[in-house]
Order: C-alpha cells, then structure tokens, then sequence
C-alpha cells in the first residue's frame, strides 16, 4: 500500500498492480531515479499463459529478469522451461549467494531476500553437452521446421513436404538424417526415377538440392540430435515432490554455431506440446511457462508458411495452459502478428548510438500505451536491472505503464559447476531413458534391402546406379498395434514398460501401416499418441 509521502503519479501507477489473486513480484516503481518499494509492480500468475515479451539491449539484464520470473514460477507449482544461451542459467539450480549489492537491491524495492534454488533438469540437444539428450525423429520435426533448418526458399520448401508424403505413403519411417537422405537419394536414383515422377512437383534438381544441405547438415555434427529416443515434451510439466515446478534448462552453448537449428528445435517442443496438451482455457495458473531465449533466430529468413504456423501455434497454445515469453533484443524482431499476442511486456534499456538504434527506439515507444512517463528518454537512460513494465491485469486490461526497479533473483546469478551440474544429471531418473541412442530399422534399412544380393547377380540383371550401403543397425520387429480393449487390460510389468519413452518412441511409430498417411500439424509434425 502507498505512503502519503509515495508521490501521486506513483501512487496511481500502483493502483494499477494491486491485484487480488495470487501475483508475481517484480519490483517498485522507479520515478526521476527513485525506487518507492511501497508501490510493488506484479504480474497476475493468471495471465501468464496470455504470453509475453523480454526485450532490451545486450547487457540490460534480460537473463536476470527470466531467473527472477521462472523462480517465482517454480515456487507457485508452475513447470518452466528456459534456453540457456550463453551457459549462465544453470544458477537457477543453486542457492544465491549474498552481498552487499544483493542487500541493497532487496532495501531499494522492499524485497525480503534470502538464498533459495529451484528443482531443475538439464538438457542438452543431441547430448551434445552434460546434459540429458533431447532428440526429435524426422518424422516427428516435420518438413515445415526442417526447412527452415536447411535455409531452404519456398519452392524447396514445398517439395521437402512431397518427399514426407511419399515416405509417409511407402511406410518409410524417418528418425534419422540418414532415413531422410537415403530416401531422396533412391528418388534420384536411376532405380527412382519412376518413383520421382508421382511426386508431383518435385524435381531432379530441387531434390538434389534439399540432398546437399541434408549433407552439410550432416556433417556439421546435427544428426546427434535427430534419432530416438524421442524427447517426450511431457516431461516438462513435472512438479517436484515438495509441489514446487521443475525448471527445465536446455544447455546451448555447443551449439551457438548452428543459431537457426536450436531456434527451431525450440519451435519443434512448443508445436509438440500444442499437439499433445487437451484445451483447458483459462486457468488460475499456466501448466507450464516457456521462454524462447534469442527469438529473433527463429524469425530471420523465415518463409510465410511458417511465420503463419508460428502465429496461429502462438494463438492457440494459450488455451493449452501454455504461456510463452519470446527474449530478444527490440520488439521490431517479433512479427507484429505476434507481437499483438503477448500481452505482458518487460523492456529493458535501449541504446540510440546510430540511426538504426532511433528508429527501434521509435518503434519501441510506438508499442505501448499511453503513459505519463517520456519513454524515449526512460528507455535510453535505465540502468542494468530496470525496465519499463505493463501486464495484463486480472480483468485482461493493460496495466499502466511502470518504470520498474526489478527484484534480484534469489538464486545464484551465474552458472553452477560443471561438477554440480553432472551430480544432478546422474541423479536424474531422465537420464537413463534418454542418454543411450537406439538406432532401429526404417528407411534406410528398407531401401537398402531393396538392392539385389551379390548371390542374385548371376541370375538377374545388374541393377544400374549406386546401390545403397548394407544397413549398420540391427533390426527390431515392430509390436503388434493394441486393440482398445488390450490397451484397457495393459498394466504390470507391460504398463510399466509402455511408460518408459524408449518404448513409446518404438510403439508411436510401429504401427505404422505401409499405403497409410501420418496425420501431420500446423508444422508438418506427425501427431503422436503417448
């Protein structure tokens, strides 16, 4: 509540965030260089499934700001997934460690500090880090995100997508980058050429094309993070035994050098969520809050098919009890049609050193709403740990706009050692279902046992072009589908090996009939039963 000394503007921002219902802390409103902890600005734990925008220069504190939102998440029940770019998120597992500038931050915004860490998992893409692996099957990624992967313009685009359908039509299951290219190798075949013309709209040459930047993926290391098992995204709404959410952090460092795959291997776990998660509209709080650290990336190049299926997927996941916080630089990196959607907004400082600077500065000021304060001359002049803040009240209306001195987080700002962070890998019951690769037949296998055996050669003709290598990985026989009725019956040591995902992945894809078309998503993402 607000003193008599609280100045009346300050006051009457105030009364913009005093809600009724269960809120995050944020910080105190800052006027003229002054913080007045008696004015709190918060967010309704409600109204974060509405989505919302971290922005700022480098340097601003954009990272703290996710540390401080997600650790409060956590201590209301609420799952959270974060990226971790640069490899400093991992503090979010450990204590804070006090001083006297975390003391006199707590003192400015009426904040009662003391050291706490959250629950967390650690991931990392392929295994390429010392987290658990996450892995998605071709299949699953679909063409639409695998295109933008691969760089590839429209046109590719769509023809990427025909080669699916024919994959999807043959029963040629594709897990790895190894299915995908055996299977665009054979349609450019001598062996294919029949084959190829089916396909309508795809050419030798645009098939050739998608086959090279397949290789150059390939050999830039990113088949690790293609292949079973596949992540189940599930395992991101999980609470701990004390009711607290898990902080999922999925490590990216190893792979700063492939910006555009990790965003859209963000996108892949966002579009399989939406997938799997039942409509539950509005609730008192999200089932999981997920921040999409440099957001820009995934935007950059992108075709209009996928700027619509990002749009709608960020439409619609909100009725899933999903709330999503794009992280980025300047507004100007998300689409309007996005930015429209993301009701809540903390915006660090600007920089205006250059033309370029003042018009995303302009921009910037143009996205809000009317306020008292001279934002082009607030955004350019707060310090590290301040921003300009408006939320959606409980009611859904904007709040006012609030320059804010926000809280410190209450674990440690920086990253855990590596040691610390393997103990809680190894410790993980995640671990062992995700940390060993399985490798079984699908396309690859079926066109290479296609090719005639070196015994047949003196009895029939020699085939002509190259024949595919012999298959590397051991066969496993696909589990008859269930009826429903055995599926109601399942339980014992059969439900318990139906729960681990090694199985499931094996199981979402065995029953798979040749001629029978994979019912596909906004991305092109095969939808999947758990």
């Amino acid at each position: 509540m607000s003193s008599d000394l609280t100045p009346p503007a300050v006051r009457e921002i105030a009364d913009g965030y005093a809600f009724a219902g269960p809120a995050l802390e944020l910080g105190a409103v800052l006027l003229d260089g002054t913080a007045y902890p008696d004015a709190p600005v918060r967010i309704p734990l409600g109204v974060l499934n509405r989505h919302g925008l971290v922005a700022g220069a480098t340097g601003t504190g954009k990272t703290k700001t996710l540390q401080l939102i997600a650790e409060q998440l956590s201590e209301q029940g609420v799952p959270v997934f974060l990226a971790d770019i640069k490899g400093d998120v991992s503090g979010v597992a450990a204590p804070g460690v006090p001083s006297d500038r975390t003391t006199a931050r707590a003192a400015e915004v009426g904040q009662q500090w003391e050291p706490r860490g959250c629950p967390a998992e650690f991931y990392a893409l392929g295994g390429q880090g010392a987290g658990i692996p996450v892995r998605a099957t071709v299949t699953s990624f679909g063409p639409l995100l695998l295109a933008k992967v691969l760089d590839l313009n429209e046109t590719q685009e769509s023809s990427l997508s025909l080669v699916f359908h024919y994959a999807d039509r043959q029963g040629l299951e594709l897990y790895d980058l190894k299915d995908l290219t055996a299977v665009i190798a054979f349609l450019t075949s001598p062996e294919g050429k029949e084959e190829l013309r089916t396909i309508g709209g795809l050419s030798a040459a645009t098939a050739g094309v998608i086959l090279r930047a397949l290789t150059v993926l390939g050999n830039e290391g990113a088949g690790a993070f293609f292949g079973e098992p596949e992540f189940d995204t599930a395992e991101l709404l999980r609470t701990a035994a004390d009711g607290r959410g898990v902080v999922s952090v999925l490590e990216l460092p190893a792979v700063q050098d492939r910006p555009r795959l990790f965003s859209t291997f963000l996108m892949w776990l966002l579009a399989d969520l939406y997938q799997e998660l039942p409509e539950v509209g509005d609730l008192d709080k999200p089932k999981l809050v997920f921040f999409f650290d440099e957001a820009h990336l995934l935007f950059r190049g992108a075709s209009k098919a996928f700027l619509e299926a990002i749009t709608q997927t960020v439409r619609l996941i909100r009725s899933k009890g999903v709330g999503i916080f794009f992280v980025t630089q300047t507004p100007r990196d998300v689409p309007s049609d996005v930015l429209a959607q993301l009701g809540n907004r903390v915006q660090h400082a600007l920089r205006a050193f250059t033309p370029d600077d003042a018009k995303a500065l302009k921009a910037t000021v143009s996205t809000f709403p009317r306020s008292s304060y001279d934002l082009g001359a607030v955004l350019t002049s707060l310090g590290t740990g301040e921003a300009v803040v408006t939320v959606l009240s409980e009611k859904g209306a904007p709040t006012p706009v609030a320059a804010t001195r926000l809280r410190a987080p209450r674990s440690l700002m920086g990253p855990i050692e590596a040691a610390d962070l393997r103990a809680v890998v190894d410790a993980s019951p995640l671990t062992a279902r995700y940390r060993d690769a399985i490798d079984r037949e699908s396309a690859y296998e079926k066109l290479a046992a296609r090719a005639p055996r070196p015994e047949a050669a003196a009895t029939g003709p020699v085939p002509t072009g190259p024949a595919p290598e012999a298959p590397g990985r051991q066969e496993t026989p696909a589990p008859r589908r269930q009826a429903p009725r055995e599926k109601e019956a399942a339980g014992g040591l059969l439900g318990s090996l139906l729960s681990n995902p090694t199985v499931k992945s094996f199981a979402r894809s065995a029953g798979r009939q040749l001629g029978q078309e994979i019912s596909r998503s906004l991305f092109g993402t095969s939808k999947r039963r758990r």
